[in-house]
């Protein structure tokens, strides 16, 4: 996936960045870094396809399939954890044996095989937060857009939740995370600093 040359702005606005060119490569986690205000939620709207950018063009070659876990988790409030997390299993088609085998895996990888069979709405912030970024895992996307997935999360919760992106990005996958969090920017492979395209 290659950005050339991109920039945005709203309306009649100063541009938000400019002169973008990077190409995101399977098996990395980019760090989208930079202060408020510029841009990191713009440039992942573009690179899901959702918003064109202003300047410049996107190449998506090689990306198919993309997902896009929100800073405030949004589940539906009756399912249980593991229904959400087998949902795009059983979407691509795995038998439904098969899809809770491996919900309860990666519910386990994000520490909540315990809060498997509760509802969405009975779980904290910090626990929706873990649970949509399994589904995201589950979706087994090309491309997986993050942001700022370790607000609400404890240290130790965080680095395990760095970690997984990381071993997802070894499994092929384009990671990118908008960030503030300076421990998930040490952990990815590479860094995307908006303010150097201001």
């Amino acid at each position: 996936m290659t950005l050339q040359q991109v920039g945005h702005r709203f309306g009649q606005r100063v541009m938000l960045f400019h002169d973008v060119n990077v190409t995101l490569q399977a098996g990395h986690v980019y760090a989208l870094v930079g202060p408020s205000g510029s841009g990191k939620s713009t440039m992942l709207s573009i690179l899901a396809g959702w918003t064109t950018p202003t300047e410049g063009e996107v190449l998506r070659h090689g990306v198919w399939r993309v997902n896009w876990v929100f800073q405030n988790p949004c589940g539906v409030a009756r399912r249980t954890a593991i229904d959400h997390v087998m949902l795009p299993y059983l979407a691509q088609g795995v038998t439904v044996e098969c899809a809770e085998r491996r919900a309860r895996a990666l519910l386990a990888e994000f520490g909540l095989e315990r809060l498997a069979d509760r509802q969405y709405r009975e779980l904290s912030g910090g626990e929706a937060q873990r649970l949509m970024l399994a589904r995201g895992v589950a979706c087994n996307a090309d491309l997986l857009l993050v942001d700022e997935p370790t607000a609400q999360l404890d240290i130790h919760t965080a680095d395990t939740v760095n970690a997984r992106l990381g071993a997802l990005a070894r499994r092929g996958t384009i990671v990118v995370v908008a960030t503030h969090d300076h421990r998930t920017r040490d952990a990815a492979t590479d860094v995307i600093d908006l303010e150097d395209y201001q």
